[in-house]
């Protein structure tokens, strides 16, 4: 699933790609995926003749800032956005298609049809769901140490469910908190409230870092992932320990463990975050 890196970076693409440009007509072909209005003619008629004048990310979210309204859209798995012309025959995966006024498409793929798209009034997006329960942002100013403390104080759970919770910390999913937690030297079955003030300030600095510099590498390109333009991110070749078991770790050469941890797939370095 794309994570915050990868969203930001697809956000980042499609500014460039749309911004300014008018809905002529809007076809669907997988209604299951219009979430909110519940008529996909309703959607389709709100949309014709608007013009995207931005796009934002909230945690995973892309969205869409239109005339009047809000098209907030969630790439789940395998989603993908991408500017095509019309006259190239869209293939089976592509379930969204925009019909532009510069003669472009804009086309939404997802081989496993489990993206989403939910059209509010501008303005009213985040006082509904799914945004309404999302957390702070780890690039915005409410990220502060202080504040990273107090919610990890709140919790007994263990330190990688903890920071996988959106409705706490957004745009984490698991690279980038395994990446996090080696970076900051903590193992991920250490329970969020035990975290040491030395520990919390090392995990505050790794997450910021971590999920700047995949950014700036346009993400990471594990499976699916490329970004409006098709391009594939870079940040997967400098991993320390995320889908590595077996290797050796860059730092001290020990061998990078697999585990579960909360349900989820996690790597882990003994020697760099011993569990104690």
């Amino acid at each position: 699933m794309p994570e915050l890196p990868e969203v930001e970076t697809v956000k980042r693409t499609l500014q460039q790609l749309v911004k300014d440009k008018k809905i002529i007509e809007v076809y669907v072909t997988w209604p299951k995926m219009i979430k909110r209005p519940d008529d996909v003619e309703e959607f389709k008629h709100k949309l014709i003749g608007q013009t995207f004048r931005d796009i934002a990310r909230r945690g995973k979210f892309l969205l869409f800032r239109l005339d009047d309204y809000t098209l907030v859209s969630h790439l789940r798995m395998e989603g993908r956005y991408g500017i095509f012309s019309p006259e190239e025959p869209p293939d089976k995966h592509t379930h969204v298609r925009f019909l532009l006024d510069s003669g472009e498409e804009l086309r939404y793929g997802d081989v496993r049809k489990f993206g989403t798209m939910h059209l509010f009034l501008k303005g009213e997006e985040e006082k509904h769901l799914p945004l309404s329960q999302l957390g702070i942002e780890p690039f915005s100013d409410e990220y502060t140490m202080d504040r990273l403390g107090a919610l990890l104080s709140k919790t007994t759970r263990k330190i990688k469910p903890t920071l996988l919770d959106q409705t706490l910390l957004v745009g984490l999913g698991n690279i980038y908190v395994d990446e996090a937690l080696f970076r900051a030297h903590i193992h991920p079955e250490k329970l969020s409230n035990e975290l040491t003030p030395e520990e919390r300030k090392r995990l505050y600095q790794s997450i910021k870092e971590t999920l700047g510099e995949a950014v700036e590498m346009g993400g990471s390109s594990i499976k699916s992932y490329v970004n409006g333009q098709g391009e594939m991110g870079m940040f997967q070749q400098t991993l320390f320990v995320y889908g590595r078991q077996g290797a050796a770790c860059k730092n001290c050469g020990t061998e990078i463990q697999r585990s579960v941890v909360g349900g989820r797939g996690t790597h882990t370095c003994s020697q760099c975050q011993p569990f104690r």
